[in-house]
């Protein structure tokens, strides 16, 4: 096992042990952990993945997340340049539990340039520009006569053999309207 490693499986059972019993910490897998912001009633999640090379290099940061999809660009801006700033500090030492920690002290200052106008605004703009994206497409509408030809051409392509059970709604019909007769 390379020192990497076991740092990494170190890390792993700290991160357990320090976080057991927190609803916003989540372990995704052994090298991608998520940790979810609360401010009143504005949040984000914040992803970090271990390469293999962890702690000697910096883990990724993600915000692309679909819970974040009303975080406004300015804000996630923030937030990574918060986390990259800090992670530049602790490269070589085990630091996913000090990059969530640094911005659980500036969520409040992080989140109070997310307004609800602005996101409602961007909702809003996203929306109309998926509307005028979709236009119906047109079907093609098939006439009988164009139907019936379509079903003549098939007939004629095997042969002049109907499929088997072409003609089982007329049986259906006929058995309906035949008197039943008691045994």
């Amino acid at each position: 096992m390379s020192e990497n490693e076991e740092q990494q499986a170190e890390e792993i059972e700290v991160l357990k042990s320090i976080y057991e019993g927190d609803e916003n910490f989540k372990q995704l897998d052994p090298k991608t952990y998520q940790y979810k912001y609360v401010d009143g009633e504005k949040s984000f999640i914040l992803e970090i993945s271990w390469g293999p090379t962890y702690p000697e290099e910096k883990p990724k940061l993600n915000l692309e997340i679909f819970y974040n999809q009303s975080l406004l660009p300015p804000v996630k801006e923030k937030i990574l340049s918060i986390v990259n700033t800090e992670a530049d500090q602790w490269v070589g030492c085990a630091m996913t539990y000090t990059l969530f920690e640094c911005l659980k002290e500036k969520v409040t200052e992080i989140l109070a340039e997310q307004t609800e106008e602005e996101v409602i605004a961007r909702v809003e703009k996203v929306a109309i520009e998926q509307t005028e994206s979709k236009k119906p497409e047109k079907k093609d509408q098939m006439s009988k006569s164009q139907k019936r030809k379509a079903w003549d051409r098939a007939e004629m392509g095997r042969g002049g053999e109907k499929p088997r059970g072409w003609d089982w709604v007329d049986i259906v019909k006929h058995l309906s309207q035949a008197p039943h007769q008691p045994s």
